[in-house]
C-alpha cells in the first residue's frame, strides 16, 4: 500500500545527534540510511516500532529480515529503487511487520532522499510508525464504500428492471426481462425460478439452468413442503442462507438440486391487490446470508415484478377474448370451389383489446360463379370486430340472393348506416364466373386488387370506386361503378387489406408497388404465395391487421382436383374416427398411392387425434388429389381452436409431443391456415401419377 501523499521531511542536518522531540511525542521512530556505507541507523523509538532490542540490530538493513516478511522486503526495496531512479525527493508506503510473538501489524514509513550537487543520492532520512489502527480505519472506510456501492448497484438494478418491466406485455416478456443479462444476474443470482398460482396450485413458468428441473414440480400444491409453496402460503419471503439450512428446511427438494452448488436462496411471494398471484426464487452459488439491506431490495423487486405479472396476465386474458371474438366473426371454413384454388390468411397485429375489423369471405354462387370479399371496418376494438361480423353476414346474404355486385355493395352500405354506429368500412367485392373468366369488381373506398398472370407478370387492376360503406348511404351516393377483369386460366386475383401494403413513412402507392413485385416473384402455388406474403408482413411488423384472399382460376395445365372426400369426426365418437381411418385408407389406395398409404394414414390419424384432444369441438378431415407437374395428395384437418399447433421435442420417456415431428418427417410440405374461428392444418404428399 503506497502513500501517495508522502512529503519531504524537515529534519536537522545533524540528525540523529539531536532527534526531533515532536517525532518522539507522536511515537514515530526515525532512521538515517547512509547509501555509501549501506548502514541503516535507527533511534530508540524506531527499534520499538520494529520490536527489536538494540543488541538485536547491528545497523545492517539485512538484519531487519527477521521482522520484515520476504515479500514485503522485496516490495520496499523495489519502491525505494524506483524513487531513486525517478529522481523523486521522497516516498511513502504501508508495510507489514512480524512481531516477536509472530503476529503481523501494519507499519508506515516515509523517507526523504538527499542528493549531492551532482544529483547522486547519498542519504535517506525518514520515519517509521505503527499504523495498525489507521489501516483498520482505512479498510473499514473501503468496506463501507464497497457496501454502499453494492447497495447502489442493487438499487439501480431494481430501478432498471422496473423500467424494463413497464414495457412487458406478456408473462413471457416478464420472464425474458428478468433473465436478461441486465436484470436479475446483476443481483448476483445464478438462476431464477417462477410459478403462478392457478386454482390452488402453483404452475412453474420459469425454471433455472438446463438440467435443474425437479420432476413433479411443474405443478405443485400450495401446502407441499417447497419454499415457493411456503412463500405463497404465508405471504412472506423465505431467505435460505446456507446449504445446511436448505437441506434442513426443505429435505424433499434439496437432494434434487445439490449438483447446482447452491449456497443461498431467496423465495419471494408475488402479491398483487392483497392476494398471491405467484412466487419467485433467486438461487445463488457464491454468497452466504442476506443483509437487511439485501432483503429490503429483494422484497421491493418482488413487489415490482408482481405488478408487472398481473398486468401481463390481464393483457393476455383480454387478448384471448378479443382474438376469440374476432375469429368467431370470420368464416368458419372456406368452401371448395370447382375450377379455382383459394387461399386465405389472416394476421393479427393487435394488442390487448385493440383488435381490427379486417375480414375476408368466399361465397359460392349458382352457375359456376363465386364471390370474393375483402374488407376493413374502421377502428381497432371489439366494436369494430362486432360490426365486421354483422357486415360480413349481410353482404353474404345479399350476394346469395342473386343481386348484382353494385346492388350488393349499396345495400351493405345502407345496412351499416342504419346499424346505429359511427363506424364506416372499406370493402371490395369481386364476382367471378370461373367458366368464362369474367370478373365483375366493385370497390368501396378499398385498395385495388392485384392480377397475376399465369406467366408470372403482375399488375394493379385499376377499379373505379365509390365511397366507403356507411358513408355512401349517409351522403346519398350509392352508385358503385362496376369494373371488369379478365381472369385467364392460371391467373390469380389477389385481394388484401391495407395492412399488407402500408409501411411507416412510405406512400400507399409505393407499398402497392412493393407488393406487386413480391407477388410477381412469388411461388406459383397460391398457398405458398399466401404464406410468403404473410411472412413478409410479420417481418415488417406494424400496428394493423392483415387479411388476404387469393383466387386462382384453374387451367388445363394448372393443378386440378383429381378427387375429393370429406368426413366429419365428432368428439367422443370412436365409430366416426374409425370410419375416417377407413375412408382415408380406401381413398389413398383408390387414387393409386398404395405405396405411401401407411405414411398418409399415420399422419392423417395424428392430425385428427390432435384436433380432437386439444379442442372442444369436432374435426373435419378432407382428402383431395392435386394433379399437375407433381401429382400430390393433400390432407386437411379443420378444428374450432384458434391456437396454433406447436412443434416441440418430446423427452426420452415422453409419449406425446411427436405429432408435428411425424408430419414434418413424412410429408413433403405442411402448414396451418386460419379459418375464421378455427384453423386448418394441412400436409401434402407427392404420389405417383396414374397410368
Amino acid at each position: 500500500m503506497v502513500d501517495r501523499g508522502a512529503s519531504a521531511l524537515s529534519l536537522p542536518d545533524d540528525w540523529p545527534a539531536h532527534p526531533d522531540p515532536i517525532l518522539a511525542l507522536n511515537r514515530m521512530g526515525s532512521f538515517d540510511w547512509d547509501l555509501d556505507t549501506g548502514l541503516f541507523h535507527m533511534d530508540a523509538q524506531a527499534h520499538e516500532v520494529f520490536d527489536l532490542r538494540p543488541d538485536e540490530y547491528d545497523g545492517n538493513p539485512n538484519s531487519l529480515a527477521i521482522r520484515v516478511p520476504r515479500a514485503e522486503g522485496h516490495r520496499l526495496d523495489a519502491l525505494v529503487s524506483q524513487a531513486i531512479k525517478d529522481g523523486s525527493e521522497n516516498y511513502g508506503t504501508y508495510f507489514r511487520l512480524r512481531c516477536r510473538d509472530g503476529s503481523l501489524r501494519w507499519t508506515h514509513t516515509q523517507g526523504y532522499i538527499r542528493r549531492d550537487e551532482t544529483g547522486r543520492p547519498r542519504r535517506i532520512i525518514g520515519i517509521v510508525r505503527e499504523a495498525t489502527q489507521e489501516i483498520g480505519e482505512i479498510v473499514g472506510r473501503r468496506e463501507q464504500a464497497a457496501q454502499d456501492e453494492a447497495r447502489r448497484r442493487q438499487t439501480n438494478v431494481v430501478q432498471a428492471t422496473t423500467a424494463a418491466l413497464a414495457h412487458a406485455r406478456t408473462v413471457q416478456d416478464v420472464i425474458d426481462v428478468l433473465k436478461d443479462t441486465d436484470g436479475i444476474t446483476h443481483l448476483g443470482a445464478t438462476s431464477l425460478v417462477m410459478g403462478l398460482v392457478e386454482a390452488g396450485r402453483i404452475r412453474l413458468i420459469a425454471e433455472g439452468p438446463a438440467g435443474s428441473f425437479v420432476p413433479g414440480t411443474d405443478i405443485t400444491r400450495i401446502d407441499e413442503p417447497y419454499p415457493m409453496s411456503e412463500a405463497v402460503r404465508t405471504l412472506s419471503p423465505r431467505f435460505i442462507e446456507s446449504p445446511a439450512e436448505f437441506a434442513d428446511r426443505y429435505p424433499v427438494l434439496w437432494p434434487h438440486i445439490t449438483d447446482l452448488n447452491i449456497t443461498s436462496a431467496a423465495y419471494l411471494p408475488l402479491i398483487a391487490e392483497a392476494r398471491p398471484i405467484g412466487a419467485m426464487g433467486l438461487l445463488y452459488s457464491d454468497r452466504y446470508g442476506f443483509t437487511p439491506e439485501d432483503r429490503n431490495v429483494l422484497v421491493a423487486l418482488g413487489s415490482s415484478i408482481a405488478q408487472s405479472l398481473q398486468r401481463a396476465m390481464l393483457y393476455e386474458q383480454e387478448k384471448d377474448l378479443a382474438t376469440g371474438l374476432q375469429q368467431a366473426m370470420l368464416p368458419r371454413t372456406i368452401p371448395s370451389v370447382p375450377g379455382a384454388d383459394v387461399a386465405v390468411r389472416y394476421r393479427s397485429a393487435s394488442f390487448g383489446r385493440d383488435i381490427g375489423g379486417d375480414w375476408y369471405d368466399l361465397i359460392p354462387l349458382p352457375g359456376g360463379r363465386v364471390g370474393a370479399v375483402i374488407g376493413d371496418v374502421q377502428g381497432h376494438d371489439t366494436h369494430a370486430a362486432a360490426v365486421m361480423g354483422q357486415l360480413r353476414i349481410v353482404l353474404r346474404a345479399y350476394a346469395a340472393e342473386g343481386h348484382t355486385p353494385a346492388t350488393v355493395m349499396a345495400r351493405a352500405s345502407v345496412f351499416l348506416h342504419e346499424l346505429d354506429t359511427d363506424r364506416f368500412a372499406t370493402c371490395l367485392y369481386a364476382e367471378a364466373d370461373l367458366t368464362t373468366g369474367v370478373v365483375q369488381v366493385v370497390r368501396a373506398g378499398h385498395i385495388d386488387p392485384l392480377l397475376r398472370r399465369s406467366d408470372g407478370g403482375c399488375r394493379r387492376a385499376r377499379v373505379d370506386g365509390g365511397l366507403p360503406l356507411g358513408l355512401s348511404a349517409e351522403f346519398g351516393s350509392l352508385e358503385y361503378p362496376v369494373s371488369t377483369v379478365e381472369l385467364d386460366p392460371g391467373d390469380t386475383l389477389l385481394l388484401c387489406t391495407d395492412g399488407l401494403v402500408e409501411q411507416p413513412g412510405a406512400d400507399l402507392d409505393d407499398g402497392v408497388q412493393t407488393l406487386t413485385s413480391l407477388v410477381a416473384t412469388g411461388p406459383p402455388d397460391v398457398w405458398e404465395l399466401a404464406d410468403r406474403l404473410i411472412d413478409v408482413a410479420e417481418e415488417r411488423g406494424g400496428d394493423d391487421d392483415v387479411a388476404l384472399l387469393l383466387l386462382r382460376r384453374r387451367g388445363a395445365d394448372a393443378p386440378q382436383s383429381g378427387g375429393r372426400l370429406r368426413q366429419h369426426v365428432a368428439p367422443g365418437d370412436p365409430e366416426a374416427l374409425i370410419e375416417a381411418r377407413h375412408m382415408i385408407g380406401a381413398a389413398v389406395r383408390a387414387w393409386g398411392a398404395r405405396e405411401r398409404s401407411d405414411e398418409i394414414e399415420l399422419v392423417a390419424d395424428e392430425l385428427i387425434t390432435n384436433a380432437l384432444m386439444h379442442t372442444e369441438g369436432s374435426a373435419i378431415v378432407t382428402l383431395r388429389v392435386l394433379t399437375g407437374d407433381n401429382r400430390r395428395l393433400r390432407v386437411e384437418v379443420e378444428d374450432s381452436s384458434s391456437a396454433l399447433p406447436r412443434r416441440r421435442e418430446a423427452g426420452e420417456s415422453g409419449v406425446s409431443g411427436r405429432g408435428l415431428l411425424l408430419v414434418d418427417l413424412l410429408s413433403e410440405r405442411w402448414g396451418v391456415e386460419a379459418r375464421g374461428g378455427g384453423k386448418c392444418v394441412w400436409c401434402e404428399f407427392v404420389v405417383p401419377g396414374r397410368e
